[in-house]
């Protein structure tokens, strides 16, 4: 198939690697050339704006960082002479897709909001959770694609918000269990405990959790704390679920706290930090450290 796939970072990257392997011919945009080049050095092809990419092929992918950026650049394809799919990949919300939603569809656009779930590494390895959401005869039009970058594909309905919605209900469970177990483990390091030893144990007991399993023992253990998912866009999507349960009058209690946690950790230079990075407030307020540099 010819697709366009607009926004190579960090994950973006990995999807166009993988579709260029998986033999489709792949048109290929991103503000940063740099992070362009990444991909048409592979053998993709190189457009030099949204519209340009979105008038040489009828199904545009989009992998952006910020639900306005999605509706930035999904109003510049809606001017593309070729489009009539829009698959966005990206973690936009509820609110963001209805609007990208209404205006796609004034121009015959069809819109199926799929957010992933599973970082880095999972989309290196074409692992990742897929949340498809949309029409459904275009969801099946779109699913080989899906398959080629995710492993577990959970279509969720006609409406595109639906796996908006899914998508930051699960980050906002992350949230909420990562930063929990960060202040945890550094309680368990203050008693004397040793930090692999607690991680081996809740890890086969009641308390794991992806933070624990993957994330904490790849980032923190080691003290290496590479930027797998930052501070900023998690907090950036705990809030976004805060705030569309209050539009549907729902209380959340819980997760405000770890909101407001990555809140101040981004006040104190953590912006730009993967979202593990944090557990150093705990360490210095605690006065110990958990883990050590191997």
């Amino acid at each position: 198939m010819k697709i366009g796939l607009i926004g190579l970072g960090n994950i973006g990257v990995h999807f166009g690697t993988r579709l260029l392997a998986a033999g489709h011919e792949l048109l290929v945009h991103d503000r940063s050339a740099a992070a362009q080049r990444r991909l048409v050095d592979k053998g993709a092809t190189g457009m030099a704006s949204a519209k340009e990419l979105a008038s040489a092929t009828d199904i545009v992918l989009l992998c952006l960082p910020l639900p306005r950026i999605v509706a930035d650049v999904a109003t510049e394809v809606a001017q593309g002479s070729a489009v009539r799919i829009v698959v966005d990949l990206s973690t936009t919300g509820p609110s963001v897709t209805r609007e990208v939603e209404a205006l796609l569809q004034a121009r015959g656009i069809a819109l199926v909001g799929a957010p992933v779930s599973g970082g880095i590494v999972a989309a290196e390895k074409g692992t990742l959770a897929v949340m498809p959401a949309g029409p459904q005869e275009t969801y099946e039009e779109i699913e080989p694609l899906l398959r080629v970058i995710g492993k577990n594909i959970f279509y969720l309905g006609a409406d595109p918000t639906l796996g908006q919605t899914m998508k930051i209900i699960n980050n906002t469970l992350y949230a909420t269990s990562m930063v929990a177990s960060l202040e945890a483990l550094v309680y368990g390091v203050k008693a004397g405990l040793d930090s692999k030893t607690m991680l081996d144990v809740i890890n086969v007991s009641s308390g794991r959790s992806f933070a624990t399993l993957e994330r904490i023992p790849q980032c923190a253990l080691d003290r290496s704390f590479p930027v797998r998912f930052t501070t900023e866009l998690l907090h950036k999507d705990i809030k976004m679920c805060i705030d569309e349960a209050e539009k549907l009058g729902v209380p959340m209690l819980v997760s405000p706290a770890a909101r407001q946690f990555l809140a101040f950790a981004i006040t104190q230079g953590d912006a730009q930090q993967d979202n593990v990075y944090p557990i150093r407030h705990f360490e210095h307020w605690a006065g110990v450290q958990f883990g050590e540099k191997q």
